[in-house]
């Protein structure tokens, strides 16, 4: 099971807690939070990382070399920000990936990786959902009880509901629905654009759950995440 973690992005709204390192390895409880995501794919069967870096990106690869806990790691590396469908796209096209689950690196995410790998292995793309009490940060996403039949715009008003978990498994084949472009963005131009034709299956996530992109949570990631990993 290989695990494409997106490593790249700037963590704008982390900028005034985090100083000159990228929002993946913001530190927690002494330990770099792509560590404890790493870690924890690595307890559900992932046997292989590719990495998708950018900005600051030297200070992962300094951080975590060629491997990590005895698992390959490989780097996929974006010279211009290439947006987050073009930064997987770039990740299976440069080392041949066939199918692989792909994760945000900002957000961890308790759930039975091994069963959603395995349950979806003939999709062309299945997607992790997360029921919150409040969906207005993230938008609501809506289905038919089977597939997934609409992500929402984010809201002012305070909903209970499913949002995306940022957690996906995707096959080579659905680079077919991809711009031509290499840059353009995963949630727009593949899931916003094509949902209806792609007929996505989707797995509810019912652990914890936390988005380390503004501060106060992450904040509460460095209260409470290592308790709640090591229970």
């Amino acid at each position: 099971m290989k695990t494409i973690i997106l490593a790249g992005g700037f963590g704008t709204r982390l900028q005034s807690v985090l100083k000159d390192i990228p929002k993946p390895m913001a530190d927690i409880g002494g330990t770099p939070f792509l560590a404890l995501l790493m870690d924890n794919m690595l307890r559900h069967g992932t046997d292989e990382f590719i990495l998708c870096v950018s900005y600051l990106k030297e200070k992962i690869i300094d951080f975590f070399g060629n491997s990590y806990r005895e698992r390959p790691v490989k780097y996929s590396i974006e010279e211009e920000p290439l947006g987050t469908g073009g930064a997987i796209k770039q990740a299976f096209d440069q080392f041949g990936i066939d199918r692989a689950i792909v994760i945000n690196g900002d957000t961890f995410v308790q759930m039975n990786y091994a069963q959603f790998y395995s349950e979806n292995e003939t999709q062309m793309l299945s997607i992790a959902l997360k029921k919150v009490s409040n969906a207005s940060r993230f938008g609501k996403v809506e289905t038919n009880g089977q597939y997934i039949t609409r992500f929402c715009e984010k809201s002012s008003h305070t909903q209970e509901g499913l949002i995306n978990a940022g957690i996906y498994i995707v096959h080579k084949h659905l680079w077919e629905y991809a711009p031509s472009s290499p840059k353009f963005s995963f949630e727009k131009d593949i899931l916003e654009k094509h949902i209806a034709k792609l007929r996505v299956p989707f797995f509810v996530a019912d652990d914890y759950f936390i988005d380390i992109g503004v501060p106060e949570s992450y904040q509460k990631a460095c209260r409470e995440l290592k308790s709640v990993i090591h229970g």
